[in-house]
């Protein structure tokens, strides 16, 4: 079966994290991805654990796809560019507002000969606007967004950041379901479309609606309700920690027959969810001592044989042998030559009789200048001249 982006072209003109996962997702879709770097090439290449040009970040996020490297201050440089963006379906960049159209590749400048690209641009704060010149990592969107607020520390309840890239990750999940729209409705209408996103509205939009429910109604609003998830712990046992939540009835009967509390269940302060919520630092009390004699995973297995939703806390070392991750093959491990195997996720989505790659790498830096020049109709001394000076690697 051919893969559902098979013939789309991408020019993936972003870094970091935001614009390269999310036209990695496409590339695992089937989508040619053609990545422009610059002389030093991708921040992630830098960041984490590192072998030669190749961190396991750049590698999960890049894999499929091909690298040129091109000097834009060139103008040698900002000529093969143009020629990719006409041949290209999409076309993705995260630069700071402005920037694009100083090289001369903003979106109006790029449909005046490309009138059916697709063109996806992603800012921290949004193009115009207060913030919108200001740098932008991860962090600081999750302050302004409100995710370290809605995240505090659960000693001190004071703000947060998340120790994962959390809205760089919505937003590329945000921007690659927002492509893929673009294309369908091209389809339609034979013309492409300027998308706009910024880090700061994907991270909103992600978070609002139950982290923000105490904030939406505006007329005549009920009284507030405690924070979603606000008083969820994790539950120890001996020898490890397991996630349990019972919001119906049924559930929390199936936790007081594994835990031996039946009584439970005739206390009128644990008579239906909202009673239980109020409520949950009286049973937590009665239940918690039982849990922490326990030896966890049959734990798990009882709770889970009596319908409570209920699940093992996977510690990172742990979690390629976890039974169930197995089973799926949610990973993969890929032959890197010169660094040895790579494991990586294999893309969540999967479509029927499309088998996972492992041969598709991410690429070294440069590693297809010369193939993409050839294709784009250079002579092996104009491309030898191009190096020379500079303008490639």
């Amino acid at each position: 079966m051919q893969a559902p982006l098979s013939g789309v072209r991408i020019l993936d003109l972003s870094a970091v994290v935001s614009g390269p996962m999310a036209t990695g997702i496409l590339a695992d879709q089937g989508a040619e991805v053609i990545k422009v770097e610059t002389q030093g090439g991708d921040l992630t290449r830098r960041v984490g654990p590192i072998q030669g040009d190749m961190t396991t970040l750049f590698a999960t996020i890049n894999r499929g796809k091909r690298s040129i490297v091109l000097d834009l201050k060139q103008e040698a440089a900002r000529a093969i560019l143009r020629e990719l963006a006409e041949q290209a379906d999409v076309l993705v960049e995260n630069f700071r507002p402005g920037a694009m159209q100083r090289l001369g590749f903003g979106y109006e400048q790029v449909k005046a000969y490309n009138p059916r690209i697709v063109y996806l641009s992603i800012s921290g704060f949004g193009q115009s606007g207060p913030y919108a010149g200001y740098r932008v990592y991860d962090p600081v969107i999750q302050a302004v967004s409100g995710f370290a607020d809605a995240h505090p520390d659960p000693d001190t309840q004071e703000p947060k950041l998340l120790q994962t890239l959390m809205c760089d990750k919505i937003t590329a999940l945000t921007a690659a379901q927002a492509i893929t729209a673009a294309l369908h409705g091209r389809q339609a209408t034979g013309e492409g479309s300027r998308i706009e996103l910024s880090m700061l509205d994907a991270g909103l939009s992600f978070l609002w609606p139950e982290a923000l429910y105490n904030h939406s109604f505006l007329d005549n609003p009920p009284a507030p309700v405690p924070e979603f998830g606000a008083r969820q712990k994790l539950w120890r046992c001996k020898d490890g920690w397991f996630a349990m939540i019972a919001p119906q009835d049924e559930e929390f009967a199936g936790i007081c027959r594994v835990f031996g509390k039946t009584e439970l269940l005739q206390d009128p302060r644990f008579a239906n969810m909202m009673l239980r919520r109020d409520n949950i630092d009286a049973w937590r009390a009665v239940l918690e001592p039982i849990a922490a004699q326990q030896m966890v995973r049959p734990f798990v297995e009882r709770l889970a044989a009596e319908g409570v939703p209920v699940g093992q806390v996977n510690f990172k070392a742990d979690l390629a042998h976890d039974p169930q991750i197995q089973h799926n093959q949610s990973l993969m491990e890929s032959d890197y030559p010169g660094l040895g195997r790579v494991r990586a996720p294999r893309a969540a989505a999967r479509f029927n009789q499309q088998a996972a790659d492992p041969s598709r790498l991410a690429p070294h830096l440069g590693e297809h200048t010369r193939a993409i020049l050839t294709e784009l109709g250079r002579s092996e001394a104009s491309i030898e001249a191009l190096y020379a000076a500079g303008v490639v690697r």
